[in-house]
């Protein structure tokens, strides 16, 4: 299966378009929209988020991984296998927790080029034919490399997504975290529950949630909204 995981956005012009190619290039792959809403431009914060999501796919997955404010430039297109999972990504460090947290790993600077290619439209262009090719069995023109690794700690204590329940998604590890400690917000201290009906309709907790990280939620309510919340916002425990 190809996965895709980009900043395009689910409502705009760009997913369609690598939809169309995937569909004439790998014929009969089956082709999974993970998420077309990272953060725009933010390597790290989707760098985080993609290792997370990641885990839960099978050996054999290939991903096209894309957020890419760098497009045209002299970042290199790049093909890594960890643990057996492909990933065709810009080389900016967007894979680094994927790098970091594989028991082993290459990668490889793509040399291929079709024969037409945008110069701001890689993800169609180039990486959507290149996770064809591997999904057809195919290996593009390559040479081995070390890829970008960026200075990320282990665990990043800010909001890395917001979801349309208004959800906050930290980068935080759920079993890093002891279910004693408040969640600092801003001026708000929040209390752990297991899950959303433990708590009254409106209240804010954390918890961990189903990838594995800590969410600042809110029983049947927005909770970046009562928190004034955005992406890159600390959280912190005491």
């Amino acid at each position: 299966m190809i996965i895709l995981f980009t900043d395009f956005g689910a409502d705009d012009i760009y997913v369609g378009q690598v939809h169309a190619v995937l569909a004439e290039q790998a014929p009969g792959i089956p082709v999974i929209d993970l998420l077309h809403t990272a953060p725009a431009f933010d390597i790290r914060c989707g760098g985080f988020l993609l290792d997370a999501l990641q885990r839960r796919f099978p050996s054999g997955s290939i991903f096209i991984t894309v957020v890419d404010p760098g497009v045209g430039g002299e970042r290199a297109p790049l093909v890594v296998k960890a643990d057996g999972k492909w990933f065709v990504a810009p080389d900016n460090g967007l894979l680094t927790r994927v790098i970091q947290n594989a028991n082993e790993y290459r990668a490889s600077k793509v040399l291929w080029r079709p024969n037409t290619m945008s110069q701001s439209f890689h993800g169609r262009d180039l990486f959507a034919p290149v996770a064809a090719m591997l999904a057809s069995g195919g290996q593009p023109e390559q040479e081995a490399c070390e890829p970008t690794m960026l200075d990320w700690p282990e665990h990043l204590d800010s909001v890395i997504y917001i979801d349309h329940f208004g959800n906050a998604i930290t980068g935080r590890s759920g079993d890093s975290v002891h279910q004693n400690l408040k969640a600092v917000v801003g001026e708000r201290e929040l209390s752990y529950a297991r899950v959303f009906c433990e708590r009254e309709r409106g209240e804010l907790f954390w918890y961990v949630n189903s990838i594995g990280l800590v969410e600042i939620a809110a029983n049947c309510a927005d909770a970046a909204r009562l928190l004034n919340l955005k992406v890159g916002d600390a959280v912190d425990f005491v």
